[in-house]
């Protein structure tokens, strides 16, 4: 039997989700509510940064460069070193109040073969593509409480299926996905909720940013992660636009009961489904031809 305490819990969490539509949509999109974007110079935080700015948001960036244009406030930081996006995002908040909706959407890539990749290089990739977002989203969670706000991680469906050469960006994304769900279940007593956001492939400079191993340091793998780093590229080039991976961020952060973890798209949404009901030697065997791998 629940206690007292677990029955008032419940009443609390079903009565926040029985809102009316239209009353938590003016919850979560009202004219200067304030959202955090971390990468929003560039890519899809950008993008994601314009969409929100069209909703009437008040929006900050923090990111390594600032944002082109004087409607967004940029707060300098870099994602790799520890302790820096902790106080801009906490600086962000003392300044704004509270934060209605915060946005982490750095990220880094490298293709190299895991038997001859540096530490420095895939240590880093992991302090921006997932520490950072810890550390983010710990500095956001006290002014996300103060409103019941909402928190979106961007990840990739990279976490969910192997990309050949690209194993350590796959490994940073998956742990983004389980640290969402984690953070959901602790921040949800509080009003806030969080889910990460799964693009697929998406035309963007990330492409042209990854650290891509040479020949002498890729040695005898170096032909495999040559074909592999150019499929990535071709698919993410040929791929959804950041445009539209911007307004999945806000269609997901004006659902009443967002899920933990979602693609951007329906069709996407199947092949993950998919994807957990195959056995893994099905997904990784199409994982190697689409890669032109052995």
């Amino acid at each position: 039997m629940p206690t007292k305490e677990e029955s008032e819990q419940k009443k609390q969490e079903e009565g926040r989700e029985s809102l009316p539509a239209t009353a938590h949509s003016e919850h979560t999109m009202s004219a200067r509510r304030t959202a955090v974007v971390v990468g929003g110079s560039s890519g899809i935080g950008r993008e994601t940064a314009l969409k929100l700015l069209s909703k009437g948001y008040r929006v900050f960036n923090v990111s390594r460069t600032p944002f082109k244009g004087d409607r967004i406030k940029s707060f300098s930081a870099d994602a790799a070193l520890e302790g820096e996006i902790a106080r801009a995002v906490k600086s962000v908040g003392e300044e704004a109040g509270a934060i209605d909706l915060f946005v982490y959407s750095a990220g880094f890539s490298m293709a190299a073969p895991i038997e001859y990749a540096r530490s420095g290089d895939y240590r880093y990739l992991f302090e921006v593509n997932y520490f950072g977002a810890v550390e983010a989203l710990r500095a956001a969670a006290p002014f996300l409480k103060r409103r019941g706000g909402r928190a979106i991680l961007v990840g990739s469906l990279g976490g969910d299926m192997p990309i050949p050469y690209d194993s350590f960006y796959s490994s940073s994304k998956a742990a983004l996905s389980m640290l969402a769900r984690e953070a959901d279940m602790e921040l949800r007593p509080h009003g806030v909720r969080v889910s990460a956001l799964l693009p697929a492939g998406t035309a963007t400079d990330f492409t042209y940013n990854r650290r891509v191993y040479s020949e002498e340091e890729s040695l005898s793998y170096s032909p495999s992660v040559k074909k592999a780093s150019a499929a990535l590229a071709n698919m993410e080039q040929g791929g959804m636009s950041p445009s539209l991976v911007a307004e999945a961020v806000l269609k997901l952060a004006s659902k009443r009961n967002p899920p933990p973890v979602s693609a951007v798209s329906g069709k996407y949404n199947f092949l993950r489904y998919v994807n957990k009901m195959l056995p893994e030697r099905v997904t990784d065997w199409f994982v190697r031809k689409k890669f032109n791998q052995r």
